[in-house]
């Protein structure tokens, strides 16, 4: 009989959106049952290359790395694994093309896929600006934000597998005619509520940013320039949307073209809603995490990676994520076409900021910043050495001639093999910090979630430090329970404060500079927050958007608390919720980028 323990919120959490139903309503599956039926339907895919009592193998493996939480993948292989739907990868990219035909054959699409619980992203920077012309009908077109509205009304209606809400991701280039429409399209608070929205940048704008240069804005059906503007005025104008509201983020066009793994299938120009995964048109990804928590031994007292454990995992996890995508259910067949012709997967990790405590790192020290560096160097090496070893026994990716690989002469199994999600869900699942983000706050209300209900959190691991520490570990927590930070808590040790640093508490070099650590070592890209405190400024998140681009980020996302009117992380448990920060006034001053 296999044994795990789960918290009072993952067995909520897993209930309300995970385990099986009836036709009732009633939940008629265990967790363990969840993680069995999961081990048994991956593990088939190994019938293709091996026995049955091969497969039998695999199976036992991947449950023992399921159970004891070491490994969880998205949330659609947990949801559809096994069952009739089948649908197991969480992101795509879906094409929109400058015609009605082609916007409404997305649309179609969107929602096929959406139903079976993946996430889409789309670049609707083809389509034809506001006002122009239309030959075929003699009217003018609406532009791309207002057919955005339409793939975001669908949404509100189509549920993701019927147990979470749609994601989508929307981009525009910065050269589009309409960019200014596109920046400002959530500003109301109400519009576009289903989408992410990023400003896809190139180099050449930001390097007109830079100098203080305008840059052209071109027609995308021509590419000829129809206008200039002002590159500061175009960045500033994101940066005040951004503090507004939180969108949009930014999407480096040429710094995630430079890595793309199949350049003769052509440029990449969208991502999926979360920004970790860049994709071509009609391709999807599979995800999963390894709980960094789950990879620290203690000796003596002192905590250290276990490198051994970590290595035996990541080459888990990779054959884990290869066989869903020979096992999955694709909702469309040029998406099975494209996935299965790349292969692609994304390892990321979770528990990050848990294991850094554990080790006694404060997050965003040096040390942090190097620890980063190395352990995802070492997870990106290992993970290509497990692909390099599944392509002996089962080849290469049907597109590997003409990528990147071919040239180095290097026999791969998947064009991309790591990516940082930010691990929502299953980090509840696995008790563990999300993603590589720091702490939130040590106590917080995660809300708006599972159909509006609302969970309450206390950081697990400052209880363990707390008690290993001797100290007051009730009357510390009581203290907490009310800001969600340290803050007056008496009796703490200095170094202990320093160890227990929020994401409010961390400047946006801090968070820009952990992700770029990340960032240097993963295939495809990172989801992080650069988290700024409801104080911050317009001018700050401008000057985020630059550092971001001059360490080679493929993308940015900031986020100043109590700018929306509802946020899913709220400090303390027992403090009111953060009211909304006051309106940016229109004219946003000019900086010094």
């Amino acid at each position: 009989m296999v044994e795990f323990e789960l918290s009072d919120n993952a067995l909520h959490v897993l209930e309300a959106r995970y385990l099986r139903r009836d036709a009732a309503g009633h939940v008629v599956e265990s967790p363990l049952g969840m993680f069995e039926r999961v081990a048994r339907a991956v593990a088939e895919g190994e019938l293709g290359e091996g026995s049955a009592a091969e497969a039998a193998r695999w199976e036992s493996e991947y449950l023992d790395m399921l159970t004891a939480l070491d490994f969880l993948p998205n949330s659609p292989t947990l949801m559809n694994a096994g069952l009739p739907l089948g649908q197991l990868s969480a992101c795509f990219v879906l094409p929109v093309e400058d015609s009605m035909e082609s916007i409404f054959e997305a649309l179609k699409q969107m929602a096929l896929i959406q139903r079976t619980g993946g996430g889409t992203g789309f670049s609707f920077s083809r389509l034809r600006r506001r006002g122009e012309s239309v030959a075929s009908t003699g009217g003018e077109a609406s532009g791309p934000v207002s057919f955005m509205k339409i793939f975001d009304c669908a949404t509100e209606h189509v549920k993701q597998g019927g147990k979470r809400r749609g994601a989508n991701m929307g981009i525009l280039r910065v050269d589009h005619p309409d960019v200014m429409e596109f920046i400002a399209c959530k500003l109301d608070g109400k519009s576009l509520s289903n989408f992410n929205i990023s400003v896809g940048v190139t180099d050449r704008f930001m390097d007109a940013v830079r100098r203080d240069m305008p840059y052209d804005l071109v027609n995308p059906g021509t590419g000829r320039p129809v206008g200039k503007m002002s590159a500061r005025r175009v960045l500033l104008d994101m940066a005040g949307a951004a503090w507004r509201t939180g969108d949009p983020g930014l999407v480096f066009l040429d710094a995630i073209n430079r890595r793309n793994p199949t350049p003769q299938l052509g440029p990449i120009e969208a991502t999926n809603p979360c920004g970790e995964i860049p994709l071509l048109p009609h391709e999807s990804c599979n995800l999963g995490s390894i709980n960094l928590l789950r990879m620290i031994r203690k000796s003596g007292g002192q905590a250290a990676v276990d490198l051994e454990k970590l290595r035996k995992t990541v080459a888990r996890a990779v054959r884990f994520l290869d066989d869903v995508i020979t096992v999955s259910r694709y909702p469309l067949p040029e998406v099975e076409a494209v996935t299965r012709g790349n292969r692609k997967i994304g390892l990321g990790v979770m528990g990050f900021a848990d294991m850094l405590i554990h080790l006694g790192i404060p997050y965003g020290s040096r040390v942090a910043l190097s620890t980063a560096g190395r352990l995802m160097h070492f997870i990106s090496e290992t993970a290509l050495d497990a692909s390099r070893q599944l392509a002996g026994v089962r080849g290469v990716f049907p597109n590997w001639k003409g990528s990147i690989y071919e040239a180095r002469k290097l026999e791969v199994r998947n064009a991309t093999r790591t990516a940082i999600a930010p691990t929502g869900t299953i980090s509840i699942i696995a008790d563990a910090s999300a993603g590589i983000e720091p702490l939130f706050a040590l106590a917080y209300r995660r809300s708006h979630v599972l159909s509006g209900e609302t969970l309450h959190e206390v950081s697990p691991v400052l209880r363990q430090v707390l008690e290993a520490k001797g100290l007051d570990a009730g009357r510390v927590i009581e203290s907490v329970l009310k800001n969600g930070r340290l803050g007056p808590a008496p009796g703490i040790p200095e170094k202990v404060r320093r160890l227990f640093v929020t994401a409010l508490d961390l400047s946006p070099e801090q968070h820009i500079r952990m992700q770029a650590a990340f960032q240097r070592h993963v295939d495809n890209s990172v989801s992080k927050t650069v988290n700024l405190p409801a104080g911050a400024s317009a001018e700050d998140i401008a000057r985020a958007y630059v550092m971001a681009w001059e360490l080679g980020l493929k993308g940015i996302t900031v986020y100043r608390y109590g700018s929306k009117e509802e946020q899913v992380l709220e400090l303390g448990i027992e403090e009111e919720p953060h009211p909304t920060a006051r309106k940016l006034s229109c004219a946003v001053r000019a900086c010094d980028l």
